[in-house]
């Protein structure tokens, strides 16, 4: 009989950021097809976790995606998110939030920034009590010095698209031990789906290196760049009809709701959207095209293809939930994409 192992992972009720937990059981292959409708349900102790009280502590997992677990012969990862023991949603459960068949309708794009850090504090190349030379090599580059890491990176980058992960690119970012890595799928759940799973196993691998996987949107005060979670999107309309007066007024629409966008954006970010270090202001909101301290830019991919194709959300940080972002702007769009198809006529 052939046993396969099945790693359940889900988020916990920790607030303001929730944690990335698992759990991993054996299964027969006869009872187990590799689809959701062979996976079982399991529980844990919510107690542990934030999602329940002592005295009726059980929560249920809930499987929603399959991965193929690279890392063994037969095995799975599966993201699961979490019920109450009735089988109701959870309260926790941000995923829920999203309409499936309204998210199918947008592609997006996370660029999810990280720092990785030693245990000491301090960003890998970070010289103990003291700080590199300033930033301006470390983007994009190579060579001792001015890269750290890259063999995790290069690790977590294989095996994330061995596992099935819409993981479409990764560099170097502006601040020494600083990266980032791009998600993107056809379906706005997939794409947090896929992100999700990513940063799992990012701190999955970071372990063998001893390095710590850091989403901190400010992680060193100073003349130095935070971490965001840039999120890119687009639909039918935007892709395929556009045009300057369109996108233009689409943007704008986002004014109004610029402060529950913030809301749901991150923990931390007051510290990282201070209008310097190519973001805006928390306080502000603002579009403009190319333009990396704005709210949300308008990228040249857009412009050049007769103001036809996507937009990115700049404010979103790097710690911060990708089912609420894909819910704020999804919302939002739903609003300003009647308002600006009226202004236009």
């Amino acid at each position: 009989m052939v046993h396969v192992r099945l790693d359940y992972v889900w988020l916990d009720g920790y607030k303001p950021t929730p944690n990335l937990r698992t759990k991993a059981q054996v299964v027969l292959s006869d009872d187990f097809d590799g689809t959701l409708d062979t996976t079982p349900l399991w529980g844990f102790d919510g107690s542990s976790t934030h999602q329940a009280e002592g005295h009726d502590s059980d929560c249920i997992l809930r499987p929603v995606r399959l991965y193929k677990n690279p890392l063994r012969d037969r095995g799975y990862f599966v993201l699961c998110d979490v019920q109450t023991r009735d089988g109701t949603v959870h309260s926790t459960n941000t995923r829920a939030l999203i309409n499936e068949a309204e998210a199918e309708q947008f592609w997006f794009g996370f660029e999810q920034e990280y720092v990785l850090m030693k245990s000491n504090g301090r960003p890998v190349g970070f010289p103990d009590g003291g700080y590199p030379e300033p930033q301006g090599p470390y983007y994009c580059a190579v060579g001792a010095h001015n890269v750290e890491a890259r063999a995790l990176i290069d690790e977590h980058f294989d095996l994330c698209l061995e596992a099935g992960i819409g993981l479409a690119g990764i560099n170097s970012e502006v601040m020494l031990g600083q990266w980032e890595y791009q998600v993107f799928a056809k379906g706005a759940l997939r794409a947090a789906d896929d992100l999700i799973m990513a940063r799992f196993l990012m701190y999955l691998l970071s372990e063998n290196y001893d390095l710590i996987f850091n989403l901190d949107p400010k992680p060193i005060s100073g003349d130095w760049n935070g971490s965001g979670l840039h999120s890119n999107f687009s639909y039918d309309y935007l892709r395929d009809v556009g045009g300057q007066k369109y996108v233009e007024a689409l943007c704008e629409g986002f004014r109004p709701f610029h402060k529950d966008h913030i809301a749901v954006y991150g923990a931390g970010n007051e510290l990282r959207l201070t209008g310097s270090h190519e973001t805006a202001s928390i306080d502000d909101f603002s579009f403009g095209a190319s333009n990396r301290g704005a709210s949300i830019r308008i990228p040249m991919f857009t412009t050049s293809h007769e103001w036809k194709g996507y937009l990115e959300d700049r404010r979103p940080a790097s710690d911060a939930d990708p089912y609420l972002i894909v819910d704020r702007i999804m919302k939002t769009v739903k609003i300003s994409h009647a308002d600006a198809i009226k202004a236009v006529g």
